[in-house]
């Protein structure tokens, strides 16, 4: 399952692990991925820390982490291929992934439904 920030960036946990990466609606409203910047592995986070910056033509975002623990790899293959993030942001565009994660703070999160119900709120 999926949970998302209302800074649209998702959170996928598979067992002791989390995947973190960005929604396809920032892609839509940012555009394409000119560069980005990656954390560094094995660096522990607690959530609000920034780990990583995405540059698009008309801004740069940074990225914070919705989940504390410690980061166990990043997506090497961005640094090649930004465009992946473009292509597949919630799938071969994954960011990051954290172990030793404490997933009460999963509750400040929301889930793929509450998620679509609030970019609907957006349109408004």
């Amino acid at each position: 399952m999926k949970y998302y920030t209302e800074d649209h960036v998702w959170v996928e946990i598979r067992g002791d692990e989390a995947t973190i990466g960005i929604s396809q609606h920032a892609i839509d409203e940012f555009g394409e991925i000119n560069g980005l910047e990656l954390p560094p592995e094995d660096e522990d986070v607690i959530v609000g820390d920034d780990i990583g910056l995405l540059e698009f033509a008309n801004d740069d975002i940074t990225i914070y982490t919705p989940l504390s623990g410690t980061i166990i790899s990043v997506n090497d293959d961005l640094e090649n291929s930004p465009e992946l993030i473009d292509e597949s942001p919630e799938d071969k565009g994954w960011l990051c992934k954290i172990t030793n994660i404490d997933e009460s703070e999963l509750a400040d999160m929301m889930n793929e439904t509450s998620y679509r119900k609030y970019l609907r709120s957006l349109k408004r």
